[in-house]
């Protein structure tokens, strides 16, 4: 017997009415949605393809940031050494095959072992080679390989958190390749601003300063020979005076902005211009501010940002809370700018803009259009076939599908996924999938009527007998875009996820909505011929 409770008749309802009303925003033109209440203004998400905006591809400028690992794997060595009392000619890094390598010279030959085994201690990741009086020493490929995924991923975050911040919508941000980032930014026809804030590695670094060295001054544009002594480098203090103040400061770096737990803008109570706030996080920054002040009080200390020196204040007294502020000629913009990458986090490495282009609203309009016919010709063809071969029950099948569209929709919009033109190609072949499992069904349904079967029962054993055969063909299709959307990106993805959706919930449509229809039907017409 055909028996559909009231319960489920009832939500099967509240869930499609629900969808509806949740789909109906994503339906309106942009004059009307943005007439509707802030809470309604809730619609799908759309892609660059169908939005328009612009297309970005990043380098990562992995070469200096090995580079730099191999710098600070030197300066410790060249503490070891002195401690040691090993003296040296060279101590230098090179590329050699493309390769990032230390070179260091000795005076003695039989100082080599007590050097290889230094470097080992130092950094065990190291392929070690000696020749005479000469050291080389790499990086192991497999460890420089991990080195390289570690700093795009992290590259990647930090994008993520800085396009967020500046109210970008959706962007979309995949690995290209081992040194490459794709950033897609619907609804941004002019990318420069994101360009200038992306091209800011933000890398917030503490030094000591050496105070056996005088700070230099010179003019903006001004080329001097600095003077050089080892473990120091000389980095520009700009004050806006028109001169720029080079101070030596040690190239051993005493704590990192990664410590930073929050950077807010502010106002120096001495000169009453902007300055940023920053917080230490209590784990570990807080304890190192708190030895680091302690050290160096009464002392220089310098905050470098990039490659410049923000400020080179001293110490007035220990800094025991973990608080600290950053002070220097800034405009209200370059601080709220400041304290925004801060909080964003630093870049591990620089990026450089390789690729650029922008995707106008005319062609995004012109490929929604396209969308649109596409997935209504297979929406009236499907229909045509279902009402012309099943007659009512086909029309009960389009009715469904009709939902299944408008859930999926739905359910993009809660997800607060980005609909891109794959995804309204998974669309278009989830409504010819759609009704695989109507077919299967009236099909076993015509076969048990044929064995002389009343109606109702007949139908009740077609959902039944079919059940079966329409999960293994469903769950196959759903492994299938679970794997495309597991090694797949972008596009790819979008597909996969909506080709999941519509399986989903074609299975509910089927199993409750056109159940519930066909249910009703037969205990209206129970006294007549019912042909399926």
């Amino acid at each position: 017997m055909l028996v559909v409770s009231k319960f489920r008749v009832i939500a099967t309802l509240t869930v499609c009415v629900l969808g509806l009303l949740i789909t109906i925003p994503s339906m309106l033109n942009q004059e009307t949605y943005d007439k509707l209440p802030t809470p309604l203004q809730n619609g799908v998400n759309l892609g660059l393809e169908l939005r328009g905006g612009s297309h970005l591809q990043l380098e990562v400028d992995l070469s200096s940031v090995k580079r730099e690992r191999l710098e600070n794997i030197l300066d410790e060595v060249r503490k070891q050494l002195r401690k040691k009392g090993i003296r040296y000619n060279k101590l230098s890094v090179f590329e050699k095959d493309k390769r990032q390598t230390i070179s260091i010279s000795v005076k003695e030959g039989n100082d080599i072992e007590e050097v290889k085994k230094i470097l080992k201690k130092v950094e065990s990741e190291l392929e070690v080679e000696a020749d005479g009086i000469s050291v080389t020493a790499r990086i192991t490929q497999k460890s420089s390989d991990e080195f390289s995924k570690r700093i795009v991923g992290e590259s990647i975050e930090v994008i993520r958190h800085r396009i967020d911040e500046t109210g970008t919508k959706e962007p979309t941000i995949l690995r290209q390749g081992t040194d490459r980032i794709v950033l897609q930014l619907p609804g941004v026809e002019d990318p420069s601003e994101v360009k200038r804030l992306l091209g800011k590695t933000a890398i917030l670094t503490f030094h000591g300063v050496d105070e056996t060295l005088e700070t230099i001054p010179a003019k903006v544009g001004q080329k001097i020979n600095l003077p050089k002594k080892p473990g120091v480098m000389y980095l520009p203090e700009e004050k806006g005076d028109g001169v720029v103040y080079y101070v030596p400061i040690k190239k051993q770096i005493s704590l990192t902005g990664k410590s930073l737990e929050d950077a807010q803008v502010s106002i120096d109570s001495r000169t009453g211009l902007p300055a940023v706030s920053i917080k230490f996080d209590k784990i570990d920054g807080t304890r190192k501010i708190a030895e680091l002040s302690a050290k160096y009080l009464h002392k220089q200390f310098a905050m470098v940002l990039d490659g410049k020196v923000l400020s080179a204040p001293v110490f007035q007294a220990v800094l025991t809370d973990g608080n600290a502020q950053i002070t220097g000629n800034f405009t209200m913009k370059e601080a709220t700018e400041l304290a925004l990458l801060l909080r964003a986090g630093s870049l591990p490495a620089p990026l450089n803009v390789v690729e650029e282009r922008n995707v106008g609203p005319s062609l995004g309009t012109d490929s929604i259009n396209a969308g649109k016919n596409a997935t209504m010709c297979a929406f009236l063809f499907v229909a045509t076939f279902m009402i012309a071969t099943y007659g009512i029950f086909g029309l009960f099948s389009v009715v469904a599908i009709f939902m299944n569209i408008v859930l999926l929709f739905a359910c993009l919009t809660l997800l607060g996924a980005t609909l891109t033109l794959p995804g309204i190609a998974g669309i278009a072949l989830t409504i010819g999938t759609a009704v695989d499992a109507n077919v299967l069904i009236y099909e076993r349904i015509r076969e048990e009527v044929r064995l002389g079967i009343r109606t109702a029962m007949a139908i009740s054993q077609g959902y039944k007998m079919a059940l079966s055969t329409i999960v293994d063909s469903n769950l196959t299709t759903l492994i299938g875009s679970i794997v495309l959307y597991e090694f797949g990106s972008g596009p790819i993805r979008g597909f996969a996820v909506t080709l999941a959706l519509g399986i989903v919930i074609s299975l509910f449509t089927t199993f409750s909505l056109t159940k519930s229809l066909i249910a009703m039907y037969v205990r209206k017409n129970k006294d007549k011929e019912i042909i399926v």
